[in-house]
């Protein structure tokens, strides 16, 4: 019997639609499922208000696109459609059976093009954790630079464990950590620092005093910028300052103002 990678994720979910980034969408998830040699599942979760716009042809078409793409690059694949008459959709939308789900962000629910539970509703739901690729990102390797969004929550620390095997394939991981209390900010970073090392993951701390002249966000920003992130890993609706502003109630304003995709778990 070939043994297990439990350091590889073995079902990608990707959702399909026919928004303007579908496509670096598809492209990131044909590219993880090469890289943990997973199955790839698409799942259609076209709005059907979309079939009344010129975006129709293309959604149309997300079947055998999507198949396409995934012969030409040799990985396992399933196709599904989403229940749209489901009493609950969120349910039908197939999340409970994958490792990590691809999603767009809020814009293209807002837009109609998607079905309204994408992404939120599979977060605070399904139990796995969902990689958001922002509206503007271009086909590119992603998860190379990692930084993590560190509270000590329990949203956080689910996102790092779901996250492994990001985390052990990436080139450099950074441990972000925002907290008026310096003696906090250290041993919180130091700790999970530790841990990661334990799973022969070398990471380093990125500590910020929290002087009241920036904000977290914008300082999580700065940090991305500084160490050349290309991925963010974060805790989905969190109660803590960080999270609450980054991932809470403004989740879907922040979701359109993303330049960097973000895994998050709940």
């Amino acid at each position: 019997m070939t043994p297990v990678n439990l350091r590889a994720f073995r079902d990608i979910l990707v959702y399909l639609s026919a928004g303007d980034n579908a496509g670096a969408r598809l492209d990131a998830a044909i590219t993880l499922a090469q890289q943990h040699g997973a199955r790839l599942i698409g799942v259609d979760v076209t709005n059907p208000a979309v079939f009344e716009t010129d975006r129709a042809p293309t959604a149309a078409m997300l079947e055998e696109t999507f198949t396409a793409l995934a012969r030409e690059a040799r990985v396992e694949y399933q196709f599904h459609a989403a229940d749209r008459h489901d009493a609950v959709p969120w349910k039908s939308l197939y999340a409970h059976y994958a490792d990590i789900v691809i999603a767009p962000t809020g814009g293209e629910a807002q837009a109609r093009v998607v079905l309204r539970e994408v992404p939120q509703d599979v977060l605070l739901n399904a139990g796995v954790p969902v990689l958001v690729i922002p509206d503007l990102w271009t086909a590119q390797p992603l998860g190379r630079r990692v930084v993590v969004a560190w509270n000590a929550s329990r949203e956080a620390t689910r996102a790092v464990h779901d996250t492994l095997p990001i985390l052990s394939r990436a080139d450099h991981v950074t441990i972000f950590a925002f907290d008026a209390r310096p003696n906090v900010l250290r041993e919180e970073t130091r700790l999970l620092i530790s841990h990661l090392d334990a799973h022969g993951i070398t990471a380093h701390p990125f500590t910020w005093p929290d002087a009241g002249d920036i904000d977290a966000i914008d300082a999580l920003y700065s940090c991305l910028s500084e160490e050349g992130a290309d991925l963010i890993v974060a805790g989905g609706y969190g109660h803590t300052p960080l999270m609450e502003r980054m991932l809470g109630g403004a989740t879907r304003s922040l979701m359109r103002t993303l330049t960097v995709p973000v895994v998050m778990s709940h």
